[in-house]
């Protein structure tokens, strides 16, 4: 009886299976009235059309991978392998007989149940274990019905539904911590190509001193590397199966297995479950303690900053009047319904918008820790939609980076360029620096103000404004050879040596 892998996700998904839809629209001139005024309900039997989420309205998870594993599909593919798994488990310890475990096993390979017809159901149970179970066990009944007996043994639907979520979401960071990769990979190859390339820093949007393009990148690829660690953390470390039975003291499991020390007998079960799922072993049942949840909304939340990070800075250095840097362009891509000429930086902004989102669908997530008693009527039941949200939208994000990051390209004279569009000033700092030892350091620091503001007034260079200042006469052999801006980069280049690791393909 072989485990399911989490790093193989749930058994294969199929197409987005149809969400439930809201109210079904009546015909354009309205429903009729009731006597009174009050329109008429449909009948409770007539359900609304099933209203498919084809990633219409989000266009950075549309079609990577990452929304294909968190389908509805997917999902209820990982609740049947959580429900095989825990037969599995529960024959290894004899609770079950094994023939009982293979044929729920071989039931949930080849079912046929409908997603969408679970969740219209699940508008009566508010949760959509319990028809799943129903039609499950019908399933198994048509193949053996003694075997039917065993389906959900001792169990509760948050013991499945929960293991299905982890089995889920191990599936998906499996698929965002690649793309992570693959990101931090091509941002160390610009970092190294571009360690020293003159650039321009820029603080409080404006410029401030001389950097490394290299350090810019090197930079990105840190908040990156830092959101990997945090996912290899949350992996490594192992997300959890749910097995508590109905109230988190698995007395329903017990009961099953009556002649078994209740101590050992659900640390074996809940061991050899996870073994079956390949997921971790949680300390506690945790039904209302929620820190996987937490752990992985905390995780998503990081990550999508780190994306977004990159992606803004971008959107920055692609405007017309910096024009740095350049998306990676194929026929399409970037274009404008209205202006022929427009090649919008359509990759970045797909990121931003899912670093703008994910936030707050972590932030429900938190909230959800407030689930009270030992199950929750209504907290458990809101970490479902966010949590898939948040999942899709960073590994579309994560997805976009990767092509952003390879294909990004650099103008390098551009760059160079931009450094002179202040004519000198930002090379302030480092004149009043080297006048401190003879005019002091408020008095330095006060005629590079000054002349930074006469350069800035009337069009003249740095140089050109301290050379009129007569105070500085005596010092103007020390000031000119400090005015170009490729030799005041400071520690640039060793940053970006220190924070890339030695081998040219990391």
């Amino acid at each position: 009886m072989a485990p399911l892998a989490p790093d193989a996700g749930p058994p294969p998904p199929g197409g987005e299976g149809p969400a439930a839809g809201a109210g079904r629209a009546g015909p354009a001139t309205g429903t009729p009235p009731r006597p009174g005024g009050a329109p008429a309900a449909p009948p409770a039997e007539e359900a609304a059309p099933a209203a498919e989420d084809t990633g219409l309205l989000a266009p950075v998870r549309a079609g990577v991978p990452a929304e294909a594993a968190v389908t509805d599909q997917a999902w209820l593919h990982a609740m049947l392998a959580a429900e095989a798994a825990l037969a599995r488990a529960q024959a290894r310890l004899g609770t079950i007989p094994e023939r009982a475990a293979d044929t729920i096993t071989r039931a949930a390979a080849a079912t046929r149940i409908e997603p969408r017809l679970l969740a219209l159901a699940s508008r009566e149970t508010a949760n959509p274990v319990v028809p799943l179970v129903k039609e499950f066990t019908r399933e198994v009944a048509a193949l053996d019905a003694a075997a039917a007996e065993y389906v959900h043994r001792g169990s509760t639907s948050q013991d499945i539904l929960d293991t299905a979520t982890m089995l889920v979401t191990a599936h998906a960071l499996r698929l965002i911590r690649g793309d992570l990769h693959r990101t931090a990979q091509a941002l160390a190859r610009l970092a190294r190509t571009h360690r020293d390339t003159l650039a321009t820093a820029r603080t409080l949007a404006l410029h401030a001193l001389p950097t490394t393009f290299g350090l810019k990148a090197a930079s990105w690829r840190q908040l990156i590397q830092d959101a990997l660690t945090r996912t290899d953390r949350l992996l490594d470390g192992g997300l959890p199966v749910s097995l508590g039975g109905a109230a988190g003291t698995l007395a329903g499991y017990l009961e099953h297995a009556t002649a078994a020390d209740p101590a050992s007998y659900t640390e074996d079960l809940t061991l050899a479950f996870a073994t079956e799922t390949g997921l971790a072993t949680p300390d506690l049942p945790w039904h209302s303690l929620r820190t996987p949840i937490a752990d992985t909304a905390a995780v998503l939340a990081f990550t999508a900053g780190a994306l977004g990070k990159f992606a803004i800075d971008v959107q920055t250095l692609t405007r017309t009047e910096i024009g740095e840097v350049t998306e990676p362009t194929r026929p399409g891509r970037g274009s404008s319904s209205a202006m022929p000429h427009k090649r919008n930086p359509v990759l970045s902004t797909l990121i931003r918008s899912t670093a703008l989102q994910v936030p707050a669908l972590a932030a429900t997530l938190f909230h959800c820790l407030l689930s009270e008693d030992e199950r929750s009527a209504g907290a458990w039941h809101a970490e479902w939609q966010p949590l898939r949200e948040a999942l899709r939208l960073v590994g579309g994000a994560a997805h976009t980076a990767a092509a952003l990051a390879e294909g990004l390209r650099t103008d390098p004279e551009r760059m160079r360029h931009n450094t002179g569009l202040t004519q000198g000033r930002m090379l302030a700092e480092r004149v009043a620096a080297a006048l401190t030892p003879h005019l002091g350091r408020a008095r330095a620091k006060a005629l590079l103000s000054e002349a930074a503001d006469e350069a800035s007034r009337t069009g003249r260079t740095l140089a050109e404004a301290l050379a009129a200042a007569g105070e500085l006469a005596p010092h103007q052999a020390l000031v000119g050879p400090l005015l170009d801006p490729a030799h005041y980069t400071g520690a640039a280049a060793p940053l970006v040596d220190r924070a890339l690791p030695p081998r040219a393909d990391s």
